[in-house]
């Protein structure tokens, strides 16, 4: 992409650039992010960045946290996540893996979610560098953001261990550059209905597990009424309720069979203030009072369990903090909305560290084949990045 002469037209260039490269690496939640580590690690040391590489469990995956002027507490993290949804099964008009630029847009997997906050982020390092920070700006690339949000938690745990303790974080999620201050928690659950297999003419011989199932997905759909009823006190979210859902279902082996086996996997998102296992104690008090004793009438080593998957901390709002301030003021706003998706943000939070989201891009184009971010967006984001590194200069 061409140069262009004055800084602006410049800076957009070097982070359209940046986001190319980033873009490139297939960094499906799958997959490893070690690839694009190692071109950032070489970026980071191109500039005399210092960083620290926190890999995961299994090294097949790694989190880096760059630090851009003095090594102090009080600092701001920019974070982001390196992992991308699946392309499989989408219909593309060009390689999800290659930007391609068309008018006011640019494609590609991970433009809007979120390497687009990523490239600047990190092609803003040099301006970062200029500006002679009196606080610190950390950059953290994390991963796995895509399917449990628990990348940055072994970073998070070395805050005022090992790595400087900040006084706000903002995860660039797509906001369309507005601060979120408030988005709903979410936990997956995989409940297993185990029965007792017989033949279907003689149901006094067996436990059926599918009906066993039915019987609890139809009871969960019977809370979610109640707590769409219940609504949303603060009136700031849409849908305006914490939420039910099952997704697939699972069992039996043949219609003439009593069921063995049935599973089915659920999700609860839950609005900021009620506890985020609340449908899990409802379902297995529904189960230990109405379907347990139903299901084992016959057949005593029948049961139930539900097993816990992914657990994502809610964001919870917190009105005059330190991020929430901060962020207001650098996108010249004076209001805070709540976003509809889940976030790393609540990790940070549970961490004691004020947290808001504010990143480039719409959502809306989050996960979408020939997903894109305008122009405009990213443009906006540098002009974000470049309040800050005034604000602590």
């Amino acid at each position: 992409m061409a140069l262009a002469s004055n800084a602006s037209e410049a800076r957009l260039n070097a982070t359209l650039d940046m986001l190319e490269r980033l873009i490139g690496f297939d960094t499906e939640s799958s997959k490893s992010n070690l690839g694009l580590v190692a071109f950032v690690e070489d970026y980071l040391k191109s500039l005399g960045v210092a960083y620290v590489k926190i890999p995961n469990s299994t090294a097949d995956k790694a989190a880096l946290f760059a630090t851009i002027g003095p090594d102090r507490d009080g600092g701001v993290v920019l974070s982001g996540h390196t992992d991308v949804v699946p392309v499989e099964g989408q219909t593309w008009t060009s390689d999800p893996f290659k930007l391609r630029r068309e008018a006011s847009r640019v494609y590609g997997r991970g433009t809007c979610d979120m390497k687009g906050f990523d490239a600047i982020c990190l092609s803003m390092i040099p301006e970062f560098q200029n500006a002679r920070l009196s606080r610190p700006v950390h950059i953290l690339l994390s991963y796995d953001e895509e399917t449990t949000c628990r990348g940055p938690l072994d970073t998070i745990a070395r805050f005022g261990a090992g790595l400087p303790r900040p006084g706000a974080v903002l995860v660039g999620e797509p906001t369309l550059m507005q601060v979120a201050d408030a988005h709903k928690s979410v936990a997956t659950y995989t409940t297993i209905v185990h029965g007792h297999a017989a033949h279907s003419s003689k149901p006094s011989l067996g436990a059926n597990a599918v009906e066993a199932a039915c019987d609890l997905v139809t009871g969960l759909y019977r809370f979610a009424e109640e707590l769409a009823a219940e609504g949303d006190p603060s009136g700031r979210f849409d849908p305006p309720a914490s939420t039910l859902h099952v997704g697939t279902i699972h069992g039996g082996t043949a219609r003439n069979i009593m069921a063995k086996l049935c599973a089915f996997h659920w999700e609860f998102r839950a609005l900021p203030g009620v506890a985020q296992n609340l449908a899990l104690r409802h379902l297995e008090d529904y189960a230990a009072r109405v379907v347990t004793p139903k299901l084992t009438r016959y057949a005593k080593d029948a049961f139930i369990e539900t097993v816990t998957e992914v657990e994502v901390p809610g964001l919870t709002p917190e009105s005059g903090s330190t991020a929430e301030t901060l962020a207001l003021k650098l996108a010249q706003s004076n209001r805070t909305i709540s976003v509809p998706f889940a976030s790393e943000a609540g990790q940070f939070q549970l961490a004691h560290v004020p947290t808001v989201v504010c990143g480039p891009g719409s959502i809306d184009q989050a996960h979408q084949p020939d997903e894109y971010i305008e122009i405009a967006q990213i443009e906006a984001g540098i002009t974000f990045m470049r309040r800050l590194a005034a604000e602590l200069g």
